[in-house]
């Protein structure tokens, strides 16, 4: 068989170290594996109108929305190489029938270690502190006040791979966990509150849920100001989650101690965002599960995961509710 008569998997994803060749072990034999030849929507739309399988594009310059549904009537089954899958219309494809997968926990470890990082760094005092070491100073005054992470209550709102890789992380260290969750979680070790009872009983507070609808500016206003005197914030979910005016409120009064954000409700952040200016806050540009070991992670679960869907095996990780066997041409594979 050539690969003119194996199915064809459209890779949106920009090509990065190891995305190809991890790509050819897996699926040349089984696949005719397409790079985008040029990023433009023309181009996108037409490689698209002819593609078996979807690999989507993790930097979210090309969106699998209604309109690709529509254009994609070949597609079969759609990968993300993310665990976000706020970038596809989940509901247009379950429409046609087609899996959207993506890949929850490939980059839990790494998301998680910069959550916890953040956090260790705020309560810690670790920017200003050197900051003022850099200019020549000795600012040992500035320990009085610190607590160790140990004594601050966590919550974490959304409890998927890497909500819950953050608790074990800070349970390991001695913090009490805490958790919400839109769906309950029985098997989890920590207990389950309401959002406001959440909100008012932690110091250390990490967003965690999925970006979709309902979760949209579910930290509000009234959540922020219900949260304790000190406490601080870690965003590494999607910027949007979060009422980003009434964050940066709540940082310049002092309501809140500080926050460490990953993400932003405009990417890249704007220029003269206040957040660029406010001494109590750790920003990163949207790469907390970005490692070189997650990336690795994603593209072979990436892989595999196309590999099942082309051979008509259960593929993992679905999303929109759509069966997860892919039936590819006139028969499953």
């Amino acid at each position: 068989m050539t690969s003119a008569d194996h199915p064809r998997v459209l890779v949106l994803t920009p090509p990065a170290d190891g995305l190809r060749e991890t790509l050819g072990r897996h699926l040349d034999d089984v696949a005719d594996v397409r790079m985008l030849p040029d990023r433009d929507p023309a181009t996108f739309h037409r490689e698209l109108a002819e593609a078996d399988v979807v690999i989507g594009d993790w930097t979210g310059q090309f969106w699998l929305a209604a309109a690709e549904a529509a254009i994609g009537t070949r597609v079969r089954f759609v990968q993300q190489p993310s665990a976000g899958v706020d970038t596809i219309d989940l509901a247009a494809w379950a429409e046609r029938s087609v899996p959207v997968a993506n890949c929850a926990g490939a980059n839990a470890q790494s998301v998680a270690e910069w959550a916890v990082g953040a956090a260790l760094a705020l309560e810690r005092r670790f920017l200003p502190l050197h900051q003022r070491m850099v200019e020549g100073g000795w600012p040992a005054e500035s320990a009085r006040g610190i607590v160790d992470v140990a004594a601050r209550r966590v919550g974490i709102i959304g409890m998927g791979a890497i909500g819950r890789r953050i608790g074990e992380i800070f349970a390991a260290i001695g913090s009490p966990v805490a958790f919400w969750n839109r769906s309950p979680r029985l098997e989890l070790p920590w207990p389950a509150r309401s959002l406001p009872e959440l909100a008012a009983t932690t110091d250390i507070l990490v967003v965690a849920v999925p970006l979709q609808p309902e979760t949209r500016g579910l930290v509000s206003a009234d959540l922020l100001a219900s949260l304790p005197a000190g406490a601080v914030l870690v965003n590494i979910a999607r910027g949007p989650v979060v009422d980003e005016p009434a964050l940066i409120a709540a940082l310049q009064d002092g309501r809140l101690a500080g926050a460490g954000l990953d993400v932003f409700t405009t990417e890249p952040l704007e220029t003269d965002s206040p957040l660029r200016t406010l001494p109590n806050v750790l920003l990163n540009p949207h790469v907390a599960g970005s490692s070189t070991t997650a990336l690795a992670a994603v593209v072979q679960a990436t892989a595999e995961n196309v590999r099942r869907a082309v051979l008509g095996e259960p593929v993992r990780w679905v999303t929109n509710g759509v069966p997860d066997r892919v039936a590819i041409g006139e028969q499953y594979c």
